[in-house]
Protein backbone atom coordinates (compact mmCIF):
# COMPACT_ATOMS: atom_id res chain seq x y z
CA UNK A 1 0.00 0.00 0.00
CA UNK A 2 0.96 3.41 -0.82
CA UNK A 3 2.08 5.90 1.75
CA UNK A 4 -0.55 9.01 2.78
CA UNK A 5 0.40 11.33 0.73
CA UNK A 6 -0.21 15.04 -0.87
CA UNK A 7 1.26 16.56 -4.19
CA UNK A 8 2.78 20.03 -4.56
CA UNK A 9 3.38 20.90 -8.02
CA UNK A 10 5.63 24.10 -8.34
CA UNK A 11 4.14 25.77 -11.51
CA UNK A 12 4.57 29.62 -11.34
CA UNK A 13 8.62 30.19 -12.49
CA UNK A 14 9.06 32.82 -15.37
CA UNK A 15 10.79 30.41 -17.63
CA UNK A 16 13.06 32.96 -18.84
CA UNK A 17 15.38 30.08 -20.89
CA UNK A 18 11.98 29.68 -22.56
CA UNK A 19 11.20 33.13 -23.25
CA UNK A 20 8.76 33.47 -20.44
CA UNK A 21 6.75 31.40 -22.05
CA UNK A 22 3.74 29.45 -19.90
CA UNK A 23 6.30 26.09 -19.52
CA UNK A 24 3.50 24.01 -17.64
CA UNK A 25 1.22 24.80 -20.24
CA UNK A 26 3.31 23.70 -23.20
CA UNK A 27 2.13 20.53 -24.63
CA UNK A 28 4.12 17.36 -25.25
CA UNK A 29 2.10 14.30 -26.19
CA UNK A 30 -1.03 16.65 -26.77
CA UNK A 31 -1.13 17.49 -23.34
CA UNK A 32 -0.16 19.99 -20.93
CA UNK A 33 3.07 19.43 -18.95
CA UNK A 34 1.44 20.39 -15.48
CA UNK A 35 -1.58 17.85 -16.18
CA UNK A 36 1.29 15.35 -17.21
CA UNK A 37 2.92 15.78 -13.94
CA UNK A 38 -0.33 15.76 -11.94
CA UNK A 39 -1.31 12.32 -14.11
CA UNK A 40 1.70 11.13 -12.29
CA UNK A 41 0.03 11.23 -8.43
CA UNK A 42 -3.19 9.85 -8.63
CA UNK A 43 -3.09 8.84 -5.19
CA UNK A 44 -2.71 12.10 -3.60
CA UNK A 45 -4.98 13.23 -1.31
CA UNK A 46 -4.57 16.97 -2.21
CA UNK A 47 -3.15 18.15 -5.39
CA UNK A 48 -1.64 21.39 -4.70
CA UNK A 49 -0.48 23.74 -7.74
CA UNK A 50 1.39 26.44 -7.06
CA UNK A 51 1.14 29.04 -10.27
CA UNK A 52 -1.74 30.74 -11.94
CA UNK A 53 -5.00 28.71 -11.92
CA UNK A 54 -5.40 26.83 -14.91
CA UNK A 55 -8.14 24.45 -16.70
CA UNK A 56 -7.23 20.74 -17.15
CA UNK A 57 -6.84 20.33 -13.18
CA UNK A 58 -10.26 20.00 -11.60
CA UNK A 59 -9.16 18.55 -8.54
CA UNK A 60 -6.51 21.02 -7.96
CA UNK A 61 -6.06 23.92 -5.01
CA UNK A 62 -3.95 26.70 -6.69
CA UNK A 63 -1.90 28.93 -4.51
CA UNK A 64 0.43 31.96 -5.44
CA UNK A 65 3.80 32.19 -3.23
CA UNK A 66 4.70 36.23 -2.51
CA UNK A 67 5.67 38.08 -4.53
CA UNK A 68 4.38 35.39 -7.84
CA UNK A 69 7.56 34.04 -9.63
CA UNK A 70 9.69 34.65 -6.01
CA UNK A 71 11.20 31.40 -6.53
CA UNK A 72 10.85 27.77 -5.54
CA UNK A 73 11.71 28.38 -1.89
CA UNK A 74 8.54 30.71 -1.24
CA UNK A 75 6.63 28.61 -3.56
CA UNK A 76 7.42 25.55 -1.31
CA UNK A 77 6.29 27.72 1.59
CA UNK A 78 2.93 28.26 -0.51
CA UNK A 79 2.24 24.96 -1.43
CA UNK A 80 2.83 23.65 2.12
CA UNK A 81 0.39 25.67 3.89
CA UNK A 82 -2.21 22.97 1.88
CA UNK A 83 -0.43 19.85 2.69
CA UNK A 84 -2.31 17.74 5.24
CA UNK A 85 -0.52 14.22 4.58
CA UNK A 86 2.39 13.15 6.50
CA UNK A 87 4.08 12.54 3.19
CA UNK A 88 4.52 14.97 0.17
CA UNK A 89 5.57 15.10 -3.10
CA UNK A 90 7.65 18.02 -4.56
CA UNK A 91 7.73 18.21 -8.06
CA UNK A 92 8.09 20.57 -10.94
CA UNK A 93 5.64 21.57 -13.00
CA UNK A 94 7.56 20.54 -16.62
CA UNK A 95 8.55 16.92 -16.03
CA UNK A 96 7.06 15.28 -18.83
CA UNK A 97 8.42 11.66 -18.37
CA UNK A 98 7.33 11.27 -14.65
CA UNK A 99 4.46 8.32 -14.05
CA UNK A 100 2.61 7.49 -11.00
CA UNK A 101 5.11 4.37 -10.57
CA UNK A 102 8.19 6.49 -10.22
CA UNK A 103 6.55 8.75 -7.57
CA UNK A 104 5.46 5.38 -5.97
CA UNK A 105 9.16 4.12 -5.64
CA UNK A 106 10.16 7.40 -4.44
CA UNK A 107 8.06 6.96 -1.30
CA UNK A 108 9.16 2.99 -0.86
CA UNK A 109 12.81 4.67 -1.01
CA UNK A 110 12.10 7.49 1.14
CA UNK A 111 10.31 5.08 4.30
CA UNK A 112 12.35 5.60 6.67
CA UNK A 113 13.53 8.54 6.20
CA UNK A 114 13.50 11.94 5.37
CA UNK A 115 12.85 11.81 1.88
CA UNK A 116 14.25 10.39 -1.13
CA UNK A 117 15.01 12.57 -4.77
CA UNK A 118 15.31 11.52 -8.15
CA UNK A 119 19.00 11.21 -8.98
CA UNK A 120 20.24 12.44 -13.46
CA UNK A 121 22.35 10.28 -14.93
CA UNK A 122 25.06 12.64 -13.79
CA UNK A 123 24.08 11.69 -10.28
CA UNK A 124 22.80 14.89 -9.06
CA UNK A 125 19.99 15.09 -7.23
CA UNK A 126 17.05 16.72 -9.03
CA UNK A 127 15.28 18.59 -5.77
CA UNK A 128 12.01 19.21 -7.79
CA UNK A 129 11.51 15.55 -8.11
CA UNK A 130 11.04 13.89 -4.90
CA UNK A 131 8.93 12.91 -1.70
CA UNK A 132 9.55 14.52 1.52
CA UNK A 133 8.50 13.63 5.34
CA UNK A 134 5.85 16.29 6.14
CA UNK A 135 6.62 16.82 9.33
CA UNK A 136 10.97 16.98 8.26
CA UNK A 137 10.09 19.56 5.52
CA UNK A 138 8.30 22.22 7.69
CA UNK A 139 10.51 22.00 10.23
CA UNK A 140 13.09 22.67 7.79
CA UNK A 141 11.39 25.55 6.09
CA UNK A 142 10.69 27.13 9.46
CA UNK A 143 14.32 27.26 10.12
CA UNK A 144 15.90 28.36 6.86
CA UNK A 145 15.85 31.54 5.44
CA UNK A 146 18.12 30.66 2.28
CA UNK A 147 16.92 31.16 -1.58
CA UNK A 148 18.28 27.75 -2.76
CA UNK A 149 16.05 24.18 -2.77
CA UNK A 150 19.72 22.57 -2.14
CA UNK A 151 20.25 24.27 0.94
CA UNK A 152 16.91 23.54 2.13
CA UNK A 153 16.54 20.04 1.17
CA UNK A 154 20.26 18.52 1.08
CA UNK A 155 20.81 18.55 5.14
CA UNK A 156 17.19 16.24 5.03
CA UNK A 157 19.83 13.78 4.00
CA UNK A 158 17.28 12.02 1.20
CA UNK A 159 17.62 8.67 -0.30
CA UNK A 160 18.63 9.26 -3.68
CA UNK A 161 16.70 6.85 -6.14
CA UNK A 162 18.04 6.64 -10.07
CA UNK A 163 15.09 4.92 -12.51
CA UNK A 164 15.14 4.13 -15.74
CA UNK A 165 13.38 6.53 -18.23
CA UNK A 166 14.78 9.94 -17.35
CA UNK A 167 11.34 10.51 -14.99
CA UNK A 168 13.70 13.43 -13.77
CA UNK A 169 14.13 14.98 -17.22
CA UNK A 170 12.53 18.88 -17.40
CA UNK A 171 11.98 21.09 -19.44
CA UNK A 172 13.84 24.28 -19.44
CA UNK A 173 15.18 25.41 -22.56
CA UNK A 174 13.71 25.16 -26.29
CA UNK A 175 16.10 21.82 -27.14
CA UNK A 176 14.70 20.25 -23.78
CA UNK A 177 11.03 20.88 -25.38
CA UNK A 178 12.01 19.52 -28.25
CA UNK A 179 13.27 16.06 -27.20
CA UNK A 180 10.22 15.84 -24.81
CA UNK A 181 8.10 16.32 -27.94
CA UNK A 182 10.41 13.75 -29.91
CA UNK A 183 10.42 11.11 -26.96
CA UNK A 184 13.62 11.59 -26.05
CA UNK A 185 14.52 11.09 -22.47
CA UNK A 186 17.85 10.65 -22.24
CA UNK A 187 20.03 12.95 -20.69
CA UNK A 188 20.66 16.39 -21.36
CA UNK A 189 24.68 17.39 -21.96
CA UNK A 190 26.55 18.01 -18.77
CA UNK A 191 25.88 21.65 -17.95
Amino acid sequence: MTARHDACILAGGLARRLGGRDKPGLEVGGRPLVERVAAAVPGAERLIVVGPPRPGLPRAVFVREDPPGGGPVPALRAGMTGVGAPWVALLAGDLPFLAAGHVAALLEAASPGAGAVLVDDGGREQWLAGVWRTAELVRALAGYEGRSLHGLLAPLNPAGLHLPGAPWFDCDTQEDLRRARDGEPGARAQE
